[in-house]
């Protein structure tokens, strides 16, 4: 049987005169740390992750999160290095904003959020009103990308997306609108398309934010070598360009004043 670890969040606080228990806890705050948890252990391609079981108990409010241990390991180093630098400028994006989330909380709600992991002499990560887990803005900017993969899933009843499997970035969900989708012809699914989508890009390490891809363009891919459309492409170059172009002009245009 796979050996398993676990990660305990702690939320502490008040609300209004009453301290926080499991029993003064809102059902949407149980959700909002829910929906971070997968993206902190598993910010990339989550299709095989392993199980992550959930308890919530008492003690202010512990939410405790079972996973394989080798992830639990990873994850405290992890923390650990948030906590020493107060930076997550360094994590993928989707882990950076499970944090930015976290950190959200704190702020609006004044609770403190304590992270640890069950390895021995864990890690520990607080983050509360006077932590600044926000990554640097000018670290990241719009960028429009081309995508290719296989279509695995497609539709949403209230935020519709398209699930792409690509070779380079794994699972990617890009934000459809529904009217787009209502307007393509056809069954798209375990069809493999180039997608044109908007969204975010590190200005210094290249990373795609993979949590924030919106649509632009469902591009018909075709990967296979085509000799007939490259000789198109040749011959429409030949009329369009090559043939308004006096040679020994162009050349001597290149060169410039290399001779002189």
């Amino acid at each position: 049987m796979e050996k398993t670890g676990f990660i305990e969040i702690r939320v502490t606080g008040t609300k209004g005169n009453l301290d926080l228990t499991p029993d003064t806890y809102d059902i949407r705050e149980v959700m909002a740390v829910l929906e971070q948890v997968e993206c902190l252990l598993f910010p990339a391609d989550r299709k095989d992750r392993p199980t992550i079981s959930y308890q919530i108990q008492g003690g202010s409010v512990r939410h405790i999160f079972k996973t394989a241990v080798q992830y639990i390991i990873g994850f405290n180093a992890l923390i650990g290095q948030i906590s020493q630098r107060q930076n997550i400028d360094f994590l993928e994006s989707a882990t950076a904003k499970a944090f930015e989330e976290f950190q959200e909380m704190a702020v609006q709600r004044g609770y403190t959020f304590i992270i640890r992991t069950s390895e021995p002499n864990t890690s520990e990560l607080r983050i509360d009103r006077t932590t600044k887990l926000y990554r640097t803005e000018a670290v990241w900017a719009e960028a429009e990308f081309y995508l290719y993969g296989r279509v695995t899933n497609a539709g949403g009843k209230d935020r519709a997306n398209i699930h792409l499997q690509t070779d380079d970035y794994g699972v990617v969900i890009i934000k459809t609108p529904i009217a787009i989708l209502e307007k393509l012809e056809g069954n798209i699914l375990y069809r493999t398309f180039g997608v044109r989508v908007l969204g975010k890009q590190h200005t210094e390490t290249g990373e795609l934010d993979r949590s924030e891809l919106r649509f632009v363009e469902l591009v018909d891919y075709h990967p296979n070598y085509d000799e007939a459309y490259l000789q198109s492409l040749r011959t429409k170059a030949k009329k369009n360009w090559l043939g308004s172009v006096n040679s020994d002009t162009w050349l001597r245009d290149l060169r410039g004043n290399y001779d002189a």
